[in-house]
């Protein structure tokens, strides 16, 4: 007995140490091809969003401007440079290049997001969007929207900006906190009881929207709109300075809980005794998730289904090290949405398609073959 304790102690530490990405890379290891798809999708990011600048209702020649575009912020914006067409230079700064920014933000925030919780609850089912942490961040956006101008209005006033933003982190947060509560017993998330909980607290959450919907006027009522399928138009230089800070400071955070939620993966006691600390993970994780999904949701609406397949894609490719899922999922996640949104402002141009359309009928039957997979049903 003790010979196969001494045996079988090194294969443990071994395993544990790869977790954690502290040991040299194993025999097999995928992490040099997770270096390569990290690398493949920058360049394909940099291609989508040159293409998604070009194509449009007009086509304007990218190339040839975006060398003018450091001297546009530099000189805050004013004036078109020499030698370029008024009318290209006003499509690209105004309405395309602000567009593109906010989206990849947007999809970087949802396809991380998704990342962490997976890794969190230890499912590949968790997403902001199907277990309703979007849904209370929308909730929080529409308080504001609705009650900005009456009730909430010393707040919108001492805000600015950044109102609706923080109101969206405020419902995402409390949402992702109530959601956690639910789902986790004993330190085991259950499956069945995270979506059913999800379900639930996505309709009390809608209800209460509706609730404000039902005493909004004229113009609240478009803007309330807007959430409902998700969309990127209407994106300005103001909307990406609301929710910049909030997205990026979580991108900047979240690579440094990869190691934690590797080790999280082992279970949260095994975690605890290799030195994680669970409870802070846990604590920063969930706020983390709710300040970028509430930011998202605060100026692009609900868009579902981005966090559970980009990172469910790269489990598949990369395997599950956090160190290399996280930034891949950035990419990627900016990647998809931005070659979404520029299907969806082509595919019926001249009028334009919610892209929430297009994300829900791409994730949509991926989740389902997720849920037929993990009961055996696919023959996989």
């Amino acid at each position: 007995m003790a010979l196969m304790s001494d045996t079988a102690l090194p294969a443990r530490r071994g395993r544990i140490s790869s977790l954690l990405g502290l040991a040299d890379l194993q025999r097999g290891d995928r992490a040099p091809l997770a270096r390569a798809v990290i690398v493949l999708l920058a360049v394909l990011t940099c291609l989508v969003v040159l293409g998604s600048l070009a194509i449009g209702p007009i086509s304007i020649p990218v190339l040839e401007l975006l060398p003018h575009v450091p001297s546009y912020f530099a000189g805050a914006g004013e004036g078109v440079p020499q030698g370029v067409s008024a009318r290209d230079w006003i499509v690209l700064m105004d309405i395309r290049l602000p567009r593109v920014t906010l989206g990849a933000l947007i999809g970087a925030a949802l396809a991380v997001s998704g990342a962490v919780m997976q890794g969190l609850f230890r499912n590949p089912l968790a997403d902001p969007g199907i277990v309703g942490v979007s849904a209370g961040a929308g909730l929080g956006a529409a308080a504001f929207i609705v009650l900005g101008n009456t009730v909430l209005a010393p707040v919108m006033a001492l805000l600015g900006i950044y109102a609706v933003p923080l109101a969206a982190f405020a419902g995402g947060l409390v949402t992702t906190l109530l959601l956690y509560r639910i789902g986790t017993r004993g330190g085991i998330t259950s499956v069945a009881t995270l979506l059913l909980a999800g379900i639930a607290l996505g309709a009390l959450t809608g209800a209460m929207t509706g609730l404000l919907v039902y005493v909004a006027d004229d113009q609240e009522l478009r803007d309330l709109q807007f959430w409902g399928l998700g969309s990127l138009a209407g994106s300005n230089w103001q909307k990406v300075a609301s929710a910049a800070p909030i997205i990026l400071t979580m991108l900047v955070c979240v690579p440094f809980l990869a190691r934690g939620l590797n080790g999280l993966t082992l279970g949260e006691a095994a975690a605890s005794h290799i030195g994680i600390k669970v409870q802070r993970l846990k604590n920063l994780s969930i706020l983390l998730v709710a300040a970028a999904t509430g930011a998202s949701v605060a100026v692009s609406g609900g868009i579902g289904f981005v966090g559970i397949v980009v990172p469910h894609l790269l489990r598949l490719t990369i395997g599950p090290d956090h160190r290399y899922m996280l930034p891949a999922a950035a990419l990627l996640g900016a990647c998809l949405l931005i070659a979404a949104d520029t299907l969806a402002r082509t595919i019926v141009a001249p009028a334009e398609m919610p892209i929430g359309i297009i994300t829900a009928f791409a994730g949509a039957p991926f989740f389902l073959w997720i849920l037929l997979r993990k009961r055996g049903l696919t023959g996989l």
